[in-house]
């Protein structure tokens, strides 16, 4: 059960992440933050970072095999740069729609599944 609940804190921890990394340029490109000072679009980026990091912390320390969880810290990194990379395909590909996949996305995804598969061994 402790490898659902890290990947489902991991789900959402990359949510918030993209959304505090990518997400200010979505307002700016609608006009909402367009004129907004840097700071102010810094700022609001760490207020949805913090939430990134109530779910990503506690996410390590459910998983994390020293913890009694069922991965090794280099299984949790990749795990989580997998997760992490399927949020921003997902993300970007409806927020930002100009952005399509193409066949080399996919090639990419297919090496993730690989190192998922390697680590594992």
């Amino acid at each position: 059960m402790n490898a659902v609940y890290t990947i489902l804190l991991l789900v959402c921890s990359n949510i918030f992440m993209t959304l505090a990394w990518y997400g200010h340029l979505k307002l700016q490109q609608t006009g909402i933050s367009s004129n907004w000072p840097l700071i102010g679009v810094i700022l609001f980026s760490w207020v949805i970072a913090f939430a990134e990091y109530c779910c990503q912390v506690p996410a390590n320390r459910i998983g994390f095999d020293g913890n009694g969880g069922p991965f090794n810290l280099m299984q949790l990194k990749v795990i989580q740069e997998v997760i992490s990379l399927i949020v921003f395909t997902i993300i970007a590909t409806v927020l930002f729609q100009g952005q399509a996949l193409h066949w080399n996305h996919l090639a990419a995804f297919l090496c993730l599944i690989l190192a998922v598969y390697f680590v594992f061994l």
